[in-house]
């Protein structure tokens, strides 16, 4: 069973820096691809970042691109989001998702991505990261 749980959310001023976790088990991440996501009170879900199963291959939204930076520690089992510069449009739920592809598709290191929220089979609780101006 895959379980997905985050960490590392708090209130930080504008300018400042977070960095998110997700810790998870059950869940080999060359299987398939792993992002983050976020959602504000009222607005819609929203990717933030994702990473491809090559642990390699980053992808982010336009809001977030040269702020934000999406890893892995494969040896910790643990995906992180990098956090700078933040803003108090930042301020929302964040959310860990994983998606378990078939072998034919993991090589389409952007698929998650362009597929978007419903590509993800599994996501965690969320954090809340809030920002204050």
């Amino acid at each position: 069973q895959v379980q997905l749980v985050e960490s590392g959310g708090g209130s930080v001023q504008a300018g400042g820096s977070l960095r998110l976790s997700c810790a998870a088990s059950g869940y080999t991440y060359n299987s398939g691809c792993m992002g983050w996501f976020r959602q504000a009170p009222g607005k819609e879900r929203e990717g933030v970042a994702g990473l491809g199963s090559d642990g390699r291959t980053t992808s982010y939204a336009d809001s977030v691109k040269g702020r934000f930076t999406i890893s892995q520690d494969n040896a910790k089992n643990t995906l992180y989001l990098q956090m700078n510069s933040l803003k108090p449009e930042d301020t929302a739920m964040y959310y860990c998702a994983a998606a378990k592809l078939a072998f034919w598709v993991r090589p389409r290191q952007t698929y998650c991505w362009e597929t978007g929220s419903r590509a993800y089979n599994y996501w965690g609780q969320g954090t809340q990261v809030t920002v204050s101006s």
